[in-house]
């Protein structure tokens, strides 16, 4: 994805979200990155409720897991809503960023797919399954595949495994390691693959209702706001978490996703 460094601009051209003068109007917008299902939309939804707080609310919308979290760390955005908090804390460890957890909003599950087979018996011997190639989401699938019974892993790997930490395989399984925001588009040519809810859902498929196994209720795995250290207990920020964490957000959950592709933790 190219840099958005130029939308920025265009975006904040005195839009400073921190400055003192809370009676500025300028000085009251904040802009969040996100990608677009669930994060923007539920962004949007909530854009008159932050607006009756005194904050305009502006979205910036992302198609990977990378350059939301550059643009928060440069300060190209004020905050951002697509990540869970161990992909966060991964993110930090790997580029020395200083990124915190301002509010847990919801959970996607995770599901294994497939466009062959309907069911986990199906899958033949030496099946391709297509997972996500960053750190976080891969170990995510990986622990996926071991609760549905089709791995073992050392259990010393945590969730930051690897195909490498996978010390049983009986189907003698096949994994391909592929970007999260294409794996939707690979289901065709691959057995089963792991797919993240919030490409997941735009592409059209229900956990619940497609996937041959889905993650359980308890995952660790919360979708956060996230802004640069320092800024967690902003006013604005706290504003942004309190909308978001309402019921009009939860009503609109059991709404739109109806079948449980969106859990909200609040």
């Amino acid at each position: 994805m190219k840099k958005i460094t130029s939308i920025i601009a265009a975006l904040s051209c005195g839009a400073a979200l921190f400055a003192a003068n809370p009676k500025d109007k300028k000085a009251n917008v904040i802009t969040v990155g996100a990608t677009p299902e669930p994060h923007a939309e539920m962004l949007n939804l909530v854009k008159e409720d932050m607006k009756a707080l005194g904050y305009e609310l502006k979205v910036v919308e992302f198609t990977d897991y990378v350059t939301p979290n550059e643009a928060l760390e440069s300060g190209e955005i004020d905050a951002n809503f697509f990540q869970h908090l161990p992909y966060m804390n991964s993110f930090n460890k790997e580029k020395g960023f200083h990124l915190v957890n301002a509010g847990g909003i919801h959970i996607e599950p995770i599901a294994l797919y497939s466009k062959k087979v309907t069911k986990l018996a199906d899958l033949k011997k030496g099946a391709v399954i297509a997972i996500p190639n960053d750190p976080t989401n891969e170990g995510r699938a990986l622990l996926l595949l071991q609760e549905a019974g089709l791995i073992t892993l050392n259990p010393k790997a945590g969730i930051e495994a690897t195909p490498l930490d996978i010390v049983k395989n009986p189907k003698g399984l096949k994994f391909k390691e592929i970007e999260a925001a294409t794996l939707p588009r690979v289901l065709v040519d691959v057995d089963a693959a792991v797919i993240n809810g919030n490409y997941a859902i735009p592409a059209g498929l229900v956990a619940t209702k497609d996937g041959l196994f889905v993650e359980g209720s308890k995952s660790p795995y919360v979708n956060i706001i996230t802004v640069k250290k320092g800024n967690e207990n902003n006013p604005a920020v706290k504003a942004l978490v309190k909308v978001l964490q309402s019921k009009k957000v939860r009503d609109w959950v059991a709404t739109r996703y109806p079948n449980g592709e969106v859990v909200v933790v609040f």
